[in-house]
């Protein structure tokens, strides 16, 4: 077993929902117990039946020099802790309380095993590509963000049909009349990419992935590229507004004639695994797959 000494971790929780908020007082209690300072974000702290010794913290170093950061929740839960870890570089370590909770490590009967593990040390931390993103205007820039999943280019209004052109590589690809388009990470392959029909791409794949959303075209196709490509998303200047989405909650708006670039991040998220096991198996579990055949098995 590790020290204990000079260990700490962060707590995220969805405080709407009282069975998280519940277990998020009883991981907080067996880390305090075992010799952890418990750290939670502050605006948080006031639905939270906690522990003495718990450490309200604010802003945006709220996981500064953590060892771990525990995101207690759906996938929601997940990416918004992403947000603290990703600069500090700690490790995040998915715990769901929700649905598909894909982005999760840890089920919610695996709790307490999980909360021992990370006592015990006994986890490894992958790294996860992220997406770096600025648009600009008359070459202005007027919204810079990141993400782990997503960024989507999508219409602002629901009457109207978004034009778009898209280049890859400093090259052309094709212009698109349609709702939108996802630039996505293998990570977030799962997520608005796979709805949106996207391939479903293994996490240790490194590829960026460009998928058109309901695009009134012959070649709407989903691609996959190089990790190191570039994609330029212009909105056309004579259509309507557009709206920029990271995660699926950082919102820009989009005026005509903006140009949105997304590439591989900078600095990637950090992931915790504590029993590693093949992302076919997570596959199956988290979207229920007939690995017997869609008919069952067969009569005898």
């Amino acid at each position: 077993m590790r020290s204990t000494a000079n260990r700490s971790a962060l707590l995220v929780t969805h405080t709407g929902r009282r069975h998280s908020t519940e277990h998020a007082a009883s991981i907080a209690s067996d880390l305090v117990r075992a010799g952890f300072e418990v750290r939670v974000v502050a605006s948080e702290i006031g639905d939270l039946d906690l522990p003495p010794g718990v450490t309200p913290v604010f802003g945006p170093d709220a996981a500064e020099g953590v060892e771990i950061v525990f995101a207690l929740g759906g996938d929601g839960t997940f990416l918004r802790a992403a947000e603290l870890a990703r600069p500090n570089k700690a490790p995040l370590l998915g715990i769901n309380l929700g649905k598909v909770g894909f982005l999760a490590e840890a089920e919610i009967s695996d709790i307490d095993q999980a909360v021992a593990e990370v006592v015990r040390g006994a986890y490894t931390v992958d790294e996860r590509l992220t997406l770096d993103v600025r648009a600009e205007l008359d070459g202005e820039v007027i919204a810079e963000t990141w993400a782990l999943n997503e960024v989507s280019v999508e219409k602002g209004q629901r009457a109207n049909m978004l034009e778009l052109r898209v280049d890859v590589d400093g090259r052309p690809l094709s212009r698109y009349g349609c709702d939108g388009v996802i630039c996505a990470t293998p990570t977030g392959s799962t997520a608005y990419a796979f709805s949106a029909g996207g391939p479903v791409v293994w996490p240790e794949v490194e590829a960026l992935l460009l998928v058109p959303v309901a695009a009134h075209a012959l070649f709407s196709k989903p691609l996959v590229t190089a990790p190191t490509s570039t994609f330029v998303i212009t909105v056309d200047p004579y259509t309507s507004v557009a709206t920029l989405c990271a995660d699926g909650h950082r919102v820009f708006d989009l005026p005509p004639g903006a140009k949105v670039t997304v590439r591989r991040g900078a600095q990637p998220v950090r992931v915790v695994q504590l029993q590693p096991r093949p992302f076919t198996d997570r596959l199956v579990a988290k979207f229920d797959l007939p690995v017997l055949g869609w008919r069952g098995t067969k009569r005898r």
